[in-house]
């Protein structure tokens, strides 16, 4: 077993990024709506690494009705970047998963009985959609615990049917739903609404990960800019987290 949170000392004068091991990220080329190409793939793993990232598991979408990704289309997609990343003899380790859409192509996948992609042991990084509420996350998360899995839900900080009800965050963590941080949230990239609940939460202790779930060069530049080394050094050291490879 591992832990998901270990004490941790402050940082040091020039130490402002919480990970080394990002567990969210759309940076395999040509996949989702992420890393269009290898290119642009090794740009985004180069920003990364500049960061103080060591390790990254990459999340790429399974969405019904957008992006079919299969275990094949996804260890495709890593090895044509791992030889990308050799060719330029970067030390970066790749690993891979995927963020699964709750929608009913998912329960389709979860109901063959074949093994869907994990962040590491039964861990199953999901999302709900940002345009609908779901009727019963309990049914959701029953279903995918009796399945064998942990389901870890994503920025739940920006899903905006669930801003005028704090109260919902701690049922879906009472209901078996361990949760994602997008890092960007704090600092106020997706809307004061989505900073408010993702500093809740914080405030909370109801986050056991965080995530870039970085797609593109504007998310490195808004990761790394003065305000954002301000805030992560503020709010998010203190723990260890993504203890998970």
């Amino acid at each position: 077993m591992f832990s998901l949170f270990q004490k941790k000392n402050q940082p040091d004068s020039d130490s402002f990024f919480p990970i080394s091991t990002d567990m969210h990220s759309h940076i395999l080329p040509g996949i989702d709506d992420g890393s269009p190409d290898v290119a642009t793939s090794i740009s985004l793993i180069k920003g990364l690494m500049a960061l103080g990232i060591t390790k990254s598991i990459a999340t790429p979408h399974i969405i019904s009705d957008m992006y079919r990704n299969t275990p094949a289309t996804i260890a495709a997609a890593k090895n044509e970047l791992q030889i990308a990343l050799k060719k330029e003899q970067m030390d970066f380790e790749l690993h891979t998963a995927a963020e699964y859409m709750l929608d009913s192509y998912f329960f389709e996948l979860l109901n063959s009985g074949n093994p869907l992609l994990t962040l590491r042991d039964k861990l199953l990084l999901t999302e709900f959609s940002y345009a609908s509420m779901p009727d019963e996350p309990g049914k959701y998360s029953f279903a995918i615990i009796m399945a064998g899995y942990q389901p870890v839900l994503a920025h739940p900080e920006r899903y905006p049917y669930y801003y005028n009800n704090y109260k919902v965050f701690h049922h879906l963590v009472e209901l078996g739903f361990k949760l994602q941080l997008n890092l960007l949230s704090v600092t106020g990239y997706y809307g004061k609404d989505a900073a408010k609940v993702a500093h809740y939460l914080l405030k909370e202790d109801l986050y056991s990960f965080l995530g870039t779930d970085v797609h593109h060069e504007r998310h490195l530049a808004a990761l790394s800019d003065a305000n954002s080394k301000k805030i992560f050094r503020k709010h998010l050291f203190g723990k260890s987290w993504n203890t998970i490879i």
